[in-house]
């Protein structure tokens, strides 16, 4: 099919100024960009004047499970969002050995939920492939190997360091999960098994990555009280394996750390002086989503998730819980010290009886059940089976806006989608367009454009994407500058936003104003074997 788009005001990703033309399309790729083209064409799209740019790459992104349930991710698309990178924070769905998967789907429900409707015995990164392939994909996926799946395959859900023989193991299941197309590498510090990892199992994993030209892609051991050792351990898994670092939603999480930014910044830039690659994503809120069993102590989930809830039934256990999350200066992050049990929310559980509690925050919860909170905490938990999500309250506004302007810096979601998500997951594109380019100034459209385009393309490599540039594959956004912008909040998260007119994935158009159009578009972009 010939497709023009016309009266367009094109913003193409570089960073350049914006400026009014036309752009052709014959099939999946854009053709010709110019002020005026003459020809004719199976299809012309008035802009109207209004904002054509490349689709949105959402670097962190959930939606590994639920696109295996529904494919046309809809918070994903009504923002502008045409690639998603899945497989983040080190936990996600391959691989997956057969005689760990009841354990595994409860120790990911609280981020990924859950579905007794899909095939969890396809065993590797090349099996959930064809399971996407299968199902039809509307927007495109890249997938980043898990670092605590190829933990569970190698060693299990133990708590200890791995030997050399194990790691070994490891970097020969990366290898063969690299060979399957997956882009990088990712872990989560803070969630099982991957925080029972050191730092020399790290190293090592990563020199499999950087040989195989991959993305580190991290949510480090800390974002709170020890981040500024987190930050060198990561430096020095750069320094030692070369490997490209990607932090995962940077931040710095409680009022008690927020004047360690300034040292959280140097070492970056001490690092890239060096010769380490070093970039970020970023979502523009001062809240935060996860889980809610990381407010429990490293420990309490040595073993997987059944071990867990077994201890959490115990009330000696339980006490020794609760002393450990009221400790002050904790060397793990503790998000109760650092949110408060009154800015932490419920947004997602598994069974109906809890749903009354989506929207409530803990201390509300130990009300209404007539409980200390966190022991309310701990039986949601239990009868839940870990499947719970919760939102944090942990930033800076001044410190969004001070990454925001940074060169390493790109937008993502880390969207969960269960339950009453984060407004993030709706929002994010949206927001940072017209709260802080329209409103704030504090980014030019064109910069914003790039750091949503063409800067995650350029970090993993997703080969001609980002750009509106002759050759360049057809994902596209159209929107009205004036009027983009999110309106989805806490309490009321799951709204689409304003202003945008159309979704285009590789010449195919997917969303038109309300109108959903379920057409298999996507693309699984795989690394190409070295």
């Amino acid at each position: 099919m010939k497709t023009k788009i016309e009266n367009a005001y094109i913003v193409d990703g570089t960073g350049m100024p914006g400026y009014l033309g036309e752009i052709t399309i014959e099939d999946e790729k854009i053709k010709l960009i110019s002020d005026h083209i003459d020809g004719i064409y199976d299809r012309i799209i008035d802009a109207n004047g209004c904002v054509v740019a490349p689709g949105f790459i959402d670097t962190h992104s959930h939606s590994d499970l639920q696109i295996l349930i529904d494919n046309y991710i809809s918070p994903k698309i009504h923002q502008g969002i045409t690639t998603e990178i899945l497989g983040q924070d080190g936990i996600s769905m391959a691989p997956l050995p057969i005689e760990y998967i009841e354990d595994w789907r409860k120790n990911i429900a609280g981020l990924d939920g859950e579905s007794e409707s899909i095939n969890w015995e396809y065993k590797t990164t090349q099996g959930y492939f064809q399971e996407l392939e299968k199902k039809g994909l509307i927007t495109n996926v890249a997938y980043l190997v898990p670092h605590g799946n190829i933990r569970m395959e190698a060693i299990g859900l133990v708590d200890r360091k791995a030997t050399k023989k194990e790691i070994q193991l490891m970097q020969d299941i990366l290898q063969r999960e690299m060979d399957s197309g997956a882009i990088g590498f990712s872990s989560g510090l803070i969630y099982i098994p991957c925080a029972y990892g050191d730092i020399e199992e790290l190293i090592e994993l990563n020199k499999i990555v950087a040989k195989n030209d991959g993305v580190f892609v991290v949510h480090q051991r800390s974002e709170a009280n020890t981040i500024l050792d987190s930050m060198e351990e990561i430096i020095e898994i750069g320094r030692q394996s070369r490997v490209k670092i990607h932090f995962s939603h940077f931040k710095i999480c409680g009022k008690n750390n927020w004047n360690k930014m300034d040292k959280v910044l140097k070492i970056i830039d001490d690092a890239k002086k060096e010769g380490i690659f070093i970039s970020f994503d970023q979502y523009p809120y001062t809240a935060g989503s996860t889980m809610l069993s990381v407010i429990l102590p490293p420990w309490a989930h040595s073993g997987g998730t059944n071990k867990l809830l077994g201890r959490l039934i115990d009330n000696t256990i339980r006490k020794q819980l609760i002393k450990d999350i009221l400790e002050t200066n904790c060397d793990w992050d503790n998000f109760v010290e650092f949110a408060g049990l009154d800015g932490i929310y419920i947004t997602s559980v598994k069974t109906e009886k809890n749903k009354s509690l989506i929207g409530k925050n803990l201390k509300e919860i130990g009300l209404i059940k007539n409980k200390d909170p966190l022991e309310a905490a701990f039986d949601l938990l239990v009868e839940e089976e870990n499947g719970v999500g919760m939102i944090d309250y942990y930033g800076s506004e001044e410190h969004i806006t001070k990454l925001l302007k940074r060169p390493e810096q790109n937008v993502c979601t880390d969207g969960l989608l269960g339950g009453k998500p984060h407004p993030r997951a709706y929002g994010a594109f949206p927001r940072v367009i017209g709260k802080y380019v329209m409103e704030e100034k504090v980014l030019r459209l064109e910069d914003a454009i790039c750091k949503m385009t063409s800067k995650p393309a350029e970090v993993f490599k997703l080969e001609k994407r980002g750009k509106i540039l002759s050759g360049y594959y057809a994902d596209l956004v159209i929107f009205e500058k004036s009027e983009f912008r999110d309106i989805g909040t806490y309490t009321e998260p799951d709204r689409y936003p304003k202003g945008l007119k159309l979704v285009m994935v590789n010449g195919n158009i997917v969303l038109e104003g309300n109108t959903e159009f379920r057409v298999i578009s996507g693309h699984c972009i795989k690394k190409p074997k070295r």
